[in-house]
């Protein structure tokens, strides 16, 4: 592509800072969130706008009467879709006890047809995108107190991790203190719908929320009580691959939204424009001191609802 249209500059951390001391019309960042507040400080100095989209930990409800094999299979893809690392993946699974215990043996068939008996081996399951993220997501599976009922493997040289599921986990646990972005399912219970909203909103606002049920009054009361960037019930992902749709955070999963018209607009200044001419210039009188109660009346009569047009 045309330089003149398009600059590309390659690097880390000096070279992004090096980059934000030039002023821009507009900001666009995606990534994590301690990399965003610098961003917004770096803006701050030029009063350059913004767009972040910042990922978050994106719940996944099921509740209520639901296709535990469609569940199963629409789950795992969208959790383990490139191993994880997909800021809009299901970053942990809520549901009933009686819901879970239906949903792993699903979940382990469903991890058996799509990545094999041997997932190391399966040509659709990538690896994680560097060591130093690799030696993240073991350190976090380290601490977790969860009881892991599936996967866990691992091989560090080539950066591989099994698709791994977690039970009994609290929300206190490890894997709740920030977003995987990896192949890490951890499972919390909450027995009633009431419980359910309530734990997930007690996390920070995220850039996705999944509801998997067959009664559209549980994907209302969810969608009515919670506060998501996106929201998508019986499937993950997907959502975001419709361009008629705004993609973006709210809170801590960002703010701003792209795709489609959505995308053009975020990155565009829509500016107001008022063409006038020479014409009608003795109306013009009426605003135009000195202020008379003889012109009040006519820019009353003017700007009230019986005339058919306005004369200004």
């Amino acid at each position: 592509m045309s330089q003149d249209c398009y600059a590309v500059v390659r690097g880390a951390a000096e070279e992004t800072k090096a980059l934000l001391k030039n002023r821009f019309d507009h900001i666009f960042y995606t990534g994590s969130h301690a990399v965003a507040r610098h961003i917004l400080h770096a803006a701050a100095d030029h009063l350059t706008p913004v767009t972040l989209e910042l990922g978050g930990k994106c719940p996944c409800l099921i509740y209520g009467k639901v296709n535990i094999t469609y569940a199963a299979r629409r789950l795992a893809w969208s959790k383990f879709f490139n191993t994880g690392q997909s800021c809009v993946a299901p970053d942990f699974l809520v549901c009933s006890k009686a819901t879970r215990d239906a949903l792993l043996p699903a979940l382990r068939q469903t991890l058996e047809d799509f990545y094999s008996k041997e997932p190391e081996s399966s040509a659709d399951l990538p690896r994680i995108v560097s060591p130093r993220h690799w030696t993240r997501l073991m350190e976090l599976l380290k601490r977790s107190k969860g009881k892991m009922v599936m996967g866990g493997e691992s091989n560090e040289e080539n950066k591989y991790i099994a698709p791994t599921v977690l039970v009994d986990v609290a929300e206190d646990d490890a894997l709740m203190e920030e977003e995987i972005f990896g192949p890490f399912l951890p499972i919390l219970t909450a027995e009633t719908l009431e419980e359910a909203i309530a734990l997930i909103n007690r996390q920070e606002k995220p850039l996705a929320l999944y509801v998997f049920s067959e009664d559209s009054s549980v994907v209302n009361t969810v969608l009515e009580k919670s506060s998501s960037g996106g929201f998508c019930s019986n499937d993950g992902i997907i959502h975001m691959a419709l361009p008629t749709l705004p993609f973006g955070g709210v809170g801590a999963s960002g703010f701003g939204s792209y795709h489609g018209r959505w995308g053009f607009e975020t990155l565009s200044h829509q500016r107001a424009v008022m063409l006038r001419g020479w014409t009608l210039e003795r109306l013009n009188g009426l605003r135009y001191p000195p202020y008379t109660e003889d012109k009040l009346s006519w820019l009353r009569w003017t700007t009230s609802a019986k005339p058919s047009c306005s004369l200004m």
